[in-house]
Parts: C-alpha cells; structure tokens; sequence
C-alpha cells in the first residue's frame, strides 16, 4: 500500500502526495461581492508553500443567495474567477494542485459569519441577508424558513453548479469538488430528516439523490477530463437519517457519473445531535465508502498526528487524509509530518537553511 507522501494519480493529474488541505471557511470577503481577496492569497498559498498534495479553497458559492454568509468568497462571475486565477497560479507555482469546493447553502444560508460578530443566526432581509432555499420550506433550527424549490428553481439548481465548474477551470482549479455534505443544499435533499417532498425528489433513495446524480452529471460533461470530487456526509448522527450505506451506494451512482472520488466528512443535516468528537473520529465512514463503493476516498476529521496519518493510508482506510485546523495552527504541517516520517520533502529553497523538525504530537 502507498504511504502518506506516496503520489496519486486522478485521471491524467499526479498529486504530490495524500496529505491535503480541506475546505475551510474564511467569511473574508468584506465587500461582500464574492470577489477572494489578498487574504486568500496568502490564507491558501501558505498550504502550497508548506508542502501539501492538494489545497482546497473554502466552499465557494455557485450563486448569491448559495452563499453561507455575506463575506462568502463566489464563482458566479467572471469578475469572481479572474480573481481566484491569481490564486490558482501560486499554489502551482509551489507545486500544489488547486481545488475548489463549490456548494450552495440552501436553508443554512444567509447566516452571519463565524466570526467577528457576536450576532448569530440568519441576517434578516433588511440587513443585507437574503430568502434561503431548501427542499421543503422546514428552517434548520432557529434560523429563518427557506422557500420550498420547485422544479424550475432545482433547474436553476444544476445550471449554477455547472456554470460555477465551468469557471473554476477556467480559473486555473485542477479539482472540483461538489458539496452535498454538513446540511448544505444538495445534502438537505439527501436527507431523510430533512427532505419530506413527495413528488419525484423525494421519498426514496434514488429520488434524494436526483438533484447531486444531475449536478455530477451536468458538471461532468461541462469540465472534460478535469478531476470531479463530492464531499459527504456520511451520516446524519441521528436515528432515521442519512447514513453510511446510503452514502456508500449513492457514491457508487455517482461514480458511475463521472466522480473521481470522495471526500468524507459527517454530521451538519440537522440541529441539535451528539457527534462523539475524537481524533480520526470518520475514519471509519470513508473506509465504509472506500470498500463498499469501491471507489477511492479521502479522510478527515481531527486528524493531526503525522504517523497516525500515514497508518490510515498505508492500512488502506482510506487514500488520502485531509487536514483542516492542524494546518490553520501550522501551515507548514506537510514538511514537518515529512520530517516525522523521515521521508523527502518539498521545502522552498528560501526555507532550506531552516529545516523542518519533526514534531509529532504527544
């Protein structure tokens, strides 16, 4: 089995190594146009520069009213893709491959950011927020109800996710990845607890996963041969609600579509669940998918200890390993968790007069 700096192929792309940088939301966009700023310049490039595989930008919303908050970064404008071009370039230039997730909010939209406010909630109208979406016109707990979509607002759906992928490569983004994971739009529809609909949307399996299986097909003929990734949630931690098996098989549909593979998280669907909060607490649900879908999967989830890492790869739980706050602690995570391992590193040559020691978490 390859290890954790092992290379990956992906159709005709060659990834460095499995140790990736997940999406992290920013809520930095203060002009509130879309528009990724020198923040995410800098915010993304210092993961490249730092030696990971693959760097995701944060879920960027494929329309206005997609976005999680107001200082959401966006792909629905040239203006917006030109912007992250610049972006594209450096994390290249550092020999990282550039990834995207692109995501629509639904009911979990037009909320105020995670921080720099001590208002939470949804933004109400007259405060620059927005009318949310969702499969049913159910809110997520406390936040304002969204407005059922009907057929022609599900088109509008799919149309935004393929415009948004046809941006992003045309942006310098090497992956794609759809979002249908931690109760955004197109995980709202594959949820039981949260997708009540009757009419062919709804009900059964198949029905949930209509809107992805179209987003991921739609997307797919729009981006060639450029690499196509979902992220999941592979459970909902609730009894009745969306789990691992459904996961597993709606990953083999999409597949079957054109997803290259699949990144695995859990939890986000509904308020108020016990989510047993450990170190490589989802392990366990990408290796489900991996093996049940046969299809090549990534995990993450509190995972910061290097030799752990690499065990998950090079056990075969899973093929690629995200990090998501050990990276916001250190950026240069890659380099030292090479260090650990004693293996070769990529380390800018203005570094290689400060070598990377090997810290591994007690």
């Amino acid at each position: 089995m390859p290890g954790l700096f092992d290379p990956i192929a992906l159709r005709s792309l060659s990834v460095r190594n499995r140790l990736w940088i997940a999406p992290m939301c920013q809520y930095s966009v203060f002009a509130e146009d879309g528009v990724p700023t020198d923040w995410h310049l800098v915010h993304l490039g210092g993961f490249a520069k730092g030696g990971a595989g693959v760097v995701f930008a944060e879920a960027t919303a494929v329309s206005p009213e997609g976005r999680i908050s107001p200082f959401d970064t966006g792909i629905w404008t040239d203006e917006q893709a030109a912007a992250w071009s610049r972006i594209t370039a450096f994390l290249r230039s550092q020999g990282a491959v550039a990834g995207i997730q692109l995501g629509h909010a639904g009911r979990k939209g037009s909320t105020y950011p995670a921080w720099g406010t001590d208002e939470r909630g949804s933004v109400p109208l007259e405060e620059r927020g927005w009318k949310t979406v969702g499969p049913t016109a159910e809110p997520f707990g406390e936040f304002a109800a969204p407005a059922a979509l009907d057929d022609r607002g599900i088109d509008a759906v799919v149309d935004d996710f393929t415009s948004a992928a046809r941006r992003s490569v045309s942006a310098g983004f090497e992956v794609v990845e759809i979002h249908a994971a931690h109760g955004y739009l197109l995980h709202q529809f594959l949820s039981p607890l949260v997708n009540t609909r009757t009419d062919a949307h709804g009900g059964s399996l198949g029905n949930r996963a209509r809107l992805l299986l179209r987003v991921v097909e739609s997307v797919r003929a729009e981006i060639g041969e450029t690499v196509l990734a979902v992220r999941f949630s592979a459970t909902d931690w609730a009894d009745g609600g969306w789990n691992e098996s459904e996961t597993a098989t709606v990953a083999r549909w999409a597949a079957d579509a054109g997803a290259d593979f699949f990144d695995i998280s859990t939890g986000g669907a509904v308020p108020g669940v016990d989510i047993p909060l450990s170190p490589g607490y989802q392990v366990r649900f990408a290796t489900h998918v991996r093996d049940t879908a046969a299809v090549t999967v990534s995990a993450v989830g509190l995972i910061t200890d290097p030799v752990e890492a690499d065990r998950i790869v090079s056990s075969g739980q899973a093929d690629v390993v995200m990090v998501g706050r050990e990276a916001l602690r250190d950026p240069h995570f890659a380099l030292r968790a090479a260090a650990a391992l004693d293996v070769p590193a990529a380390t800018p040559g203005q570094y290689l007069r400060a070598p990377f020691p090997a810290v591994v978490p007690a």
